[in-house]
């Protein structure tokens, strides 16, 4: 009765399409999950993000879940995760990702996850970082450790949303420093972010990431542009 209640005053709604869900059914309805574009760049040998990082920075493996497309269901998704505070839908990404990568052998020897991190400002003022959950499922489904200690973000940036690629790409030199080193020294690195657009932020990233001792460093995604 409290259940029936609570969902007269609170339904639970799909968080693409609005769209009551149905008891079975959590975050996102059936109809839109069916509709989500899958990129599926990790099962196959023509991974548009690992080319994206092809002579700007090493990278062992890279992917993204999903193809953001300008009014589609991902960025409605990206939207509620980020600026309405439904930090549940990165759980459901990374658990949905992190199972796909668990049997991929060139995933099985992945030590941590770091997010990309908010300057301190910024995730005051959000009271969360929208890739947190994402990558703390990501590192539940691998069963590797979850580090947000060691890479942080030293300059406060505005929203890079409306801006170029171009000026993008300017903006993102030594935005990031590095801290506790020796919990990163020797090992491979699974680098998380919410949205890959030109990847400008992921390379600065890496740059500092590799300031470490014999660091090797993949990326995962929930989204490509």
């Amino acid at each position: 009765m409290f259940k029936a209640v609570l969902d007269l005053f609170f339904p639970k709604v799909c968080y693409a399409c609005y769209m009551h869900l149905q008891d079975s059914e959590m975050y996102v309805c059936t109809s839109c999950r069916h509709n989500l574009p899958i990129t599926n760049y990790h099962f196959n040998a023509n991974n548009t993000v690992e080319k994206i990082f092809y002579g700007r920075a090493k990278v062992e493996q890279a992917t993204a879940l999903l193809r953001y497309e300008k009014k589609g269901i991902v960025q409605q998704l990206i939207h509620n995760l980020k600026y309405r505070g439904h930090e549940e839908i990165g759980v459901f990404l990374g658990q949905w990702l992190s199972n796909e990568l668990k049997d991929i052998p060139a995933y099985k020897n992945v030590d941590v996850v770091i997010p990309v991190p908010l300057h301190k400002k910024k995730l005051k003022k959000r009271g969360y970082n929208q890739v947190a959950k994402f990558g703390q499922e990501m590192a539940k489904g691998l069963q590797i450790e979850y580090n947000d200690s060691s890479l942080i973000k030293i300059t406060n940036t505005k929203s890079q949303v409306t801006k170029k690629r171009f000026a993008r790409w300017q903006t993102n030199h030594e935005l990031f420093a590095i801290e506790n080193i020796a919990l990163i020294e020797n090992k491979h690195i699974l680098l998380v972010d919410d949205i890959i657009t030109t990847g400008a932020t992921l390379e600065s990233c890496i740059q500092v990431l590799n300031r470490a001792k014999n660091v090797k460093i993949s990326i995962a995604s929930i989204a490509i542009v």
